[in-house]
């Protein structure tokens, strides 16, 4: 039986801990805790299934504070329900090296389901594990077995319900028709600003009625025996998510700041902590759990283990009864991939004849969904353009959630975050996928990927200036350097289709996030010799090599042609060529600086990028005299092959390049050839700094 008067000294509990870190810590956000506080305990002692002693338990429901900034309440949660976070760690509060940081984060600390902060992320992601979970569940009878009954609970507040990724993620959940979904909007009309009403005045009830969820109003979610009730009424699902509508008092139980904007995002002040306490009637000293909170909350967290020990029993039944379920099961758990996962994407690679390298990779998608059962995603309504469908894969939908081919309609940061808790749900290696100038959409939610480690993959294809026709607006140039600068995440951009093969094999068995750029027009493949020599794996690799070469010519994707071509009229000049695909500038800055020396050796002070976009960063590769081609401006709307003649993109463009930067390179007083500029003044003998 839910104790009323138990639970509300233990929700007093979770303010008072609160308001006290907050304080200790000279910052962050009281306000949200203490309004929410209720609710939380009520989820979180009644209606959520958890098991503190194993955190990680598949068979959990999910929590997602997408509010994350006021993480104390679930900091405070986790250490009355036994997660091994001690006191001392609620104490630390925002400390160097803590477990408590300002913002929740998934890795960090036991019991976080996600890392929550910008606004409506945590609800979006929310949606991804739906859908990951109800997939799962599908593909392996868990649903047919009651096995998959979890949900996915979320605490979302006013700022969420304004940010547009939310209103985006709650019409897709509602046409997937998502009743895992059960969210909390802390509707407690107060922003940094003010109230609401400076400008959002909407009725957000009808907004998610009309997204298709059902809508349940709390009147005063400061009421226990009302949260208990608007709880047990969630459970009985009507087919549709379902949001509830909790009306709070920001700060509640602080006399002097409750409902004021000053309770949001600042502590409440030493004095405004202790009239808390008395108004509360919570005993004297900081940092205090009652003992009858300790065993209120401590009975339930062992009926919370017995509980998970009884699924576990059933679920490790379900498995003996099916060994290939079992086996199937245990492939979405660890996220299986074939030890040969290279060996046989290259082999079902297209290198008979020129292909666009989006075309050869969706090629190779259909082999690694045949080998990566866990494997699972789809585009924001541009899968046929970006080669992303899964052949025989069926739709994902309301009625069909086995299907293997996700449709995030044009929702492109929606998409994003949904991709993220697809990911932190634990079954799946999710692929999203748009053209790439669309990346800017979803920048926030790849950050947050990568902030997090997940295991998920971008399919970012129309990949540069060779759009053509429609123009700048759709023809990415910074994008590159842009997801290049976010710590964390790979970027790959092969030339062929060998080399899509190697950078499929790369994402799948990556670590993190991972992002493959790929084009819209052919590209002539490797000849057999040339792809042996391809290793993705290693980021950057020799293609070929005169044996007295004079000049390094470094590229990526569709430019890699471009430099062997290129490479052709150098050597008919006696000029000696190195030419080097880079297909990922983060693999080969990981490779060991022996096998970086040997790619491309400091010696030599002649180094060309080349690269349909940004030039940021090459310095890095090429040095400071190196000379880096690309498009340091926006593009323009012409045939692809009148931009690539406009924009220096051939080989005759990038040779009048080359000559106009390492101006002796042509000249007959340089017998060395290097372009260095020594002339004959030293012969290329001791004396001459071109390191020949």
């Amino acid at each position: 039986m839910y104790d009323l008067k138990k639970a509300l000294l233990a929700a007093n509990t979770v303010r008072m801990l609160s308001a006290e870190a907050i304080q200790k810590a000279k910052s962050g956000h009281p306000g949200m805790p203490l309004g929410c506080a209720d609710y939380a305990m009520t989820l979180w002692y009644k209606y959520m299934r958890h098991n503190p002693k194993n955190p990680a338990w598949i068979g959990r429901d999910r929590f997602v504070l997408s509010a994350g900034h006021g993480s104390m309440l679930e900091y405070s949660l986790l250490h009355l329900f036994g997660y091994g976070l001690s006191m001392e760690e609620v104490k630390n509060f925002r400390q160097w090296g803590s477990k408590t940081p300002g913002h929740p984060e998934f890795g960090h600390t036991a019991g976080v389901d996600i890392t929550t902060g910008p606004l409506g992320t945590g609800f979006a992601s929310a949606v991804g594990m739906a859908i990951a979970k109800r997939y799962f569940a599908a593909k392996t009878g868990l649903d047919r077995a009651g096995l998959a009954d979890n949900k996915i609970y979320v605490i979302a507040g006013d700022g969420c319900m304004m940010e547009g990724v939310a209103s985006e993620a709650a019409s897709l959940a509602g046409h997937l028709k998502l009743d895992e979904l059960v969210v909390f909007y802390d509707a407690n009309n107060i922003t940094i600003e003010g109230q609401t009403s400076l400008a959002f005045s909407e009725n957000v009830a009808a907004r998610f009625m009309a997204y298709n969820w059902r809508v349940i109003t709390l009147e005063n979610a400061n009421d226990l025996a009302l949260c208990d009730a608007a709880l047990g009424e969630a459970q009985k699902s009507d087919g549709r998510p379902t949001l509830i509508v909790g009306h709070t008092q920001i700060g509640y139980g602080a006399p002097n700041k409750q409902g004021k904007s000053s309770a949001h995002g600042e502590p409440l002040g030493v004095d405004e902590v202790e009239a808390l306490r008395r108004n509360l009637g919570m005993p004297e000293g900081e940092f205090t759990v009652l003992p009858e909170v300790k065993e209120f909350l401590g009975s339930r967290v062992e009926e919370l283990v017995a509980e998970a020990a009884e699924w576990d029993k059933k679920f490790q039944a379900f498995l003996e009864a099916d060994p290939e379920r079992a086996k199937r099961i245990d492939a979405y758990l660890n996220r299986t991939v074939p030890a040969d996962l290279k060996e046989q994407l290259m082999a079902a690679a297209p290198v008979d004849k020129p292909v666009a390298t989006r075309a050869s990779s969706g090629i190779v998608l259909q082999k690694a969904a045949e080998l990566v059962p866990a494997l699972f995603g789809g585009a924001a309504d541009l899968a046929p353009s970006t080669k992303t469908n899964i052949k025989d894969g069926g739709d994902f939908t309301a009625e069909n959630p086995a299907g293997r081919n996700l449709h995030f309609g044009v929702r492109e940061f929606a998409m994003g975050c949904a991709g993220n808790g697809m990911a932190l749900y634990g079954t799946a290696i999710p692929y999203t996928s748009t053209f790439f100038v669309f990346s800017d959409f979803m920048k926030p939610a790849i950050r947050l990927a990568a902030l997090m480690k997940l295991h998920e993959i971008y399919v970012f294809t129309h990949d540069s200036f060779y759009v053509g026709e429609d123009g700048p607006t759709h023809e990415p140039i910074e994008q590159i350097a842009m997801l290049r600068t976010i710590p964390g995440l790979t970027v790959i951009r092969p030339a062929e289709a060998h080399e899509v093969a190697q950078a499929w094999a790369a994402a799948l068995e990556a670590d993190g996030p991972v992002a493959l750029l790929l084009t819209r027009q052919d590209l002539r493949p490797y000849d057999a010799e040339m792809a042996k020599k391809v290793d993705v794996s290693k980021g950057a690799f020799v293609l070929e090599d005169d044996e007295d070469f004079d000049i390094i010519l470094v590229a990526t994707g569709s430019e890699v042609n471009l430099a062997l071509d290129s490479a052709k009229l150098l050597r008919a000049k006696g000029v000696g060529v190195r030419v080097v695909s880079m297909p990922s500038q983060e693999l080969f800055l990981k490779q060991d600086i022996d096998y970086q020396e040997e790619v491309l050796p400091s010696w030599c002070m002649c180094c060309v990028s080349i690269e349909a976009g940004s030039t940021f960063g090459w310095e890095r590769f090429i040095g400071r005299d190196g000379l880096a081609i690309g498009l340091d401006h926006f593009g323009a709307s012409a045939p692809y092959k009148v931009l690539a003649e406009k924009f220096g993109f051939t080989p005759e463009g990038v040779l009048d390049r080359i000559g106009e930067h390492f101006v002796c390179a042509e000249e007959d007083d340089d017998d060395c050839g290097c372009g260095c500029g020594c002339g004959d003044e030293c012969g290329c003998g001791d004396d001459c700094d071109c390191g020949k």
